[in-house]
């Protein structure tokens, strides 16, 4: 008998470690917690995205925080998210009964509220069921002791600052061990229990009433369908483009608008392997794709906060671009090692992201594809902005002849990178085409174009194969790389460019194993492999469209549609050979490239 609504799923666990794929994510437009199919919260930083963890169990299986809560028999799963929203339903089935299992990070409403509310609604769906649930809490990756008390009768879980209410109705009576909090309780077909992680920081702890809470969970699906439903898209894929502007809207950082790369940090681009970086800041490389993407779907609110972010972060460096910025628009990001074990033993375990130091001149040509998009489809441009996007472009003129570490942040020894250089005569001929419209300052428009096609001649005598019979990674290689998609992407030359063309082809031969496309091949400074890059993938599909092989396109597209996980989230990477997920999750870039390479297939979207 069949008494729940969802995919099914058989959870599963290594070692204590659940699967990538195996997991979905909630939040609340500050922070984002990992519910894995088994329901362990294994993944929540607090009070934001960008964090420390009171849930890490992710990273350490063995001393890691978490929040379990299933049934105590054996069951069956199955999943979803409630339509159009980013609230979590989840479904055990075992031999007696079937409960289901609402989780939800409550958004804010007017009144009193904890600062974080991470809601677990357990409903009695037919006959009956008992559950057990666990939460150990470890503040700051576990370098803060936790201390668990009760107050006013209340479990509480208190280091440094910081405490974690538990609230609980229905849901037994949570018995107090050293490091964790346990309860079991028995439910009937008809009743409902409820656990409540209320958060403070430096403040009073908030402990409000069971239907205040249960009023807010309506709130909060209310709120996601309201938007999620006045997306713009009519396209074949409508669904997975909306379930993927809902993983985005996940990762941005209400406060200030900027998009968190993902929500995780130091998950393996190979088990074992030691490619495990922090992905909780915002990269100025997504940027030209966040504001398409954004401006595609109709949020203008959205892109209109997530430019001048971008303005904003970009000042504090200026003329310099980093290569990424904090959620708040800071430039420090210090890379530091954390004393865990690592996902299923991969290590190092990276909090910070060294590569914020890197010369990548590709960002310079984001961030004017960026301001262009801007100016094209959301508002004018300030004069003071104008005049700084005016002398970083002057600094793209003077910079562009020195070699960086590209897109791909290679911790190898610079090189000149094919699509670095193509990013600088874009961004050089985007800031020339702003001061056409007068939206900058054109007083070196000359020398910009100038250095422009120094650039392209620089590509077209040192960056084309004629061997290979495409671009090339870098000056005078023989590899090629998938960045080089871009170039038909933003527009480096027109579509039917035989030498984009070849170029797209290439690398999809040398590039792809089945649908899924490799970054690049060659040295990178760093030991081991990775999986094929999700983005690439689908840059391939966007690319194949715009150079007019829109069959082929729509078939690779449909290839990758059937590897989203249970619930249609993606990871970064994705291992070839069993389709296991790899890499931090859920990944922006996946999923605007999804959303772009859809936009594209549809003949929609925008064109240089």
């Amino acid at each position: 008998m069949s008494w729940g609504q969802g995919v099914p799923v058989v959870p599963r666990r290594t070692d204590g470690y659940a699967p990538i794929e195996q997991y979905a994510a909630i939040g609340d437009g500050r922070t984002v917690a990992l519910v894995a199919a088994d329901g362990a919260i294994d993944w929540w930083c607090l009070p934001d995205i960008d964090s420390a963890a009171v849930c890490w169990s992710m990273l350490d299986a063995d001393s890691g925080g978490r929040f379990t809560l299933a049934p105590t028999a054996a069951y069956t799963v199955s999943r979803r998210y409630v339509t159009n929203t980013n609230v979590l339903e989840t479904t055990f089935t075992t031999a007696t009964g079937a409960v289901r299992v609402t989780d939800a990070l409550l958004l804010g409403q007017p009144g009193l509220a904890p600062l974080r509310e991470l809601y677990r609604r357990v409903d009695g769906v037919a006959g009956q069921v008992m559950m057990r649930w666990q939460l150990a809490p470890r503040f700051d990756f576990g370098r803060t002791p936790t201390r668990l008390v009760r107050r006013a009768g209340v479990p509480v879980a208190q280091g440094r600052g910081q405490a974690l209410a538990v609230c609980s109705w229905g849901a037994g009576d949570p018995e107090l061990r050293p490091t964790q909090l346990a309860a079991q309780f028995t439910l009937d077909a008809g009743e409902s229990a409820g656990i409540l992680l209320a958060y403070a920081r430096g403040e009073p702890l908030v402990l409000p009433p069971r239907e205040e809470v249960d009023e807010r969970l309506r709130e909060t699906c209310r709120t996601w369908r309201e938007w999620a439903q006045s997306r713009h898209h009519d396209g074949p894929w409508r669904e997975a483009v909306v379930r993927s502007a809902l993983a985005l809207k996940l990762l941005v950082y209400a406060p200030s608008g900027a998009l968190a790369a993902a929500a995780t940090t130091a998950l393996p681009e190979m088990l074992g392997g030691e490619r495990n970086w922090d992905y909780r800041y915002c990269w100025v490389r997504d940027s030209a794709f966040i504001l398409d993407t954004l401006t595609s779907l109709g949020c203008a609110p959205e892109a209109e906060a997530f430019f001048w972010w971008l303005m904003h972060a970009s000042a504090l460096t200026h003329p310099r671009l980093q290569v990424l910025y904090r959620l708040d628009g800071g430039a420090q990001a210090t890379e530091t090692e954390l004393a865990l074990d690592g996902y299923r033993g991969s290590r190092p375990v990276r909090v910070g992201n060294g590569a914020s130091g890197q010369l990548q001149l590709d960002v310079y040509g984001d961030l004017l594809e960026a301001a262009w998009r801007y100016a094209h489809t959301c508002g004018t441009i300030d004069p003071e902005i104008a005049r700084r996007l005016a002398q970083t472009a002057d600094l793209v003129a003077e910079i562009w002849p020195r070699p960086d570490s590209g897109m791909w942040e290679v911790r190898s020894e610079p090189q000149h990178f094919t699509h670095s250089k193509m990013m600088c005569a874009i961004a050089l001929e985007r800031a020339a085409a702003l001061a056409d419209l007068g939206a900058l300052p054109s007083r070196h428009v000359a020398r910009w174009l100038a250095e422009a096609r120094a650039v392209r001649d620089f590509v077209e005598r040192n960056c084309w194969s004629q061997d290979a019979g495409a671009y090339v990674r870098s000056a005078g290689s023989t590899d090629v790389d998938a960045s080089v998609l871009l170039a038909v992407l933003f527009g480096y030359s027109p579509p039917d460019d035989e030498r984009l063309r070849s170029t797209v082809d290439v690398i999809g031969e040398r590039l792809a194993q089945g649908p899924f496309v490799a970054r690049y091949t060659g040295d990178d400074g760093l030991a081991g492999t990775e999986g094929a890059f999700l983005a690439c993938s689908f840059w391939l599909v966007e690319a194949l469209a715009r150079t007019g092989r829109r069959a082929r396109a729509t078939a690779l597209f449909e290839q990758l549609l059937s590897h989203a996980n249970d619930v249609g989230l993606y990871a970064e990477e994705v291992d070839p050979e069993t389709g296991a997920f790899l890499g931090n999750f859920p990944q922006g870039l996946t999923h605007l490239a999804l959303i772009s390479a859809a936009t594209a297939l549809a003949g929609e979207g925008y064109r240089p």
